[in-house]
């Protein structure tokens, strides 16, 4: 198996781990944060050049409003706030999602922490927030079609995503025990290895991550052919 070079998670059981301790949810998402760092160190470490995050779906809009609120005010303080440390260990950020509906606090933090580390080169974070899968494909095919291509290829729809320089993803996981891709990089997933693993987010540390990549080592990638 060749190296692990873009791994991206579906962090889910942010809300499991607090109702686990009798804590607000509010709680867990603030747990999630911390662990977000410890990922981000292993990863370093793993030698992982790229790491994408699903922090926020298309689809989390219907999530009751305090919630939502809560969590858009962690983007709006946290991201930002964690400037320092992304440019001390050379973490470059990226955003992929949406940006239609995001409050400009938000849009104005993720801006600038784009801008600040956009010359560190240890690892990528690739930031999905008000992220789909559905709605990047879309989002591609209608920036084409306003430039009037007439036949699309999926190297035509790929140039137009947000990121287009960031590769596919080798390793897709998911934390909390579930077992779907939940609109999470739909295209680019299409030779992706996937795992899941029991563990909650919050509860994410360095280990952890060499335990994926271990666990990444072991597969057989054979993208449609013969080993």
């Amino acid at each position: 198996m060749s190296s692990l070079v873009h791994l991206a998670i579906i962090m889910d059981g942010n809300g499991r781990w607090a109702k686990k301790r009798n804590l607000p949810r509010a709680v867990g998402h603030l747990e999630g944060l911390k662990s977000l760092k410890k990922v981000l160190v292993g990863s370093i470490n793993e030698g992982i050049k790229y790491l994408s995050l699903y922090c926020f779906s298309t689809e989390n809009w219907k999530r009751p409003k305090e919630e939502v609120d809560y969590l858009m005010a962690l983007f709006s303080n946290k991201i930002y706030g964690e400037i320092k440390t992304y440019n001390k260990l050379g973490v470059q950020i990226r955003f992929l999602g949406k940006r239609d509906g995001l409050p400009q606090k938000a849009l104005d933090a993720l801006d600038r922490a784009v801008e600040e580390t956009k010359s560190n080169t240890a690892l990528t974070l690739q930031l999905a927030i008000n992220y789909g899968g559905q709605d990047e494909i879309a989002r591609a095919v209608n920036k084409l079609i306003s430039e009037g291509c007439k036949e699309v290829t999926p190297e035509l729809i790929r140039s137009k995503f947000d990121n287009p320089d960031i590769p596919a993803a080798d390793f897709i996981v998911r934390s909390a025990g579930e077992e779907r891709l939940s609109n999470f990089l739909l295209f680019d997933s299409a030779y992706s290895e996937l795992g899941f693993y029991d563990k909650l987010w919050p509860d994410w540390d360095e280990a952890m991550i060499k335990t994926v990549k271990e666990d990444y080592l072991k597969r057989e990638r054979r993208f449609g052919g013969l080993l």
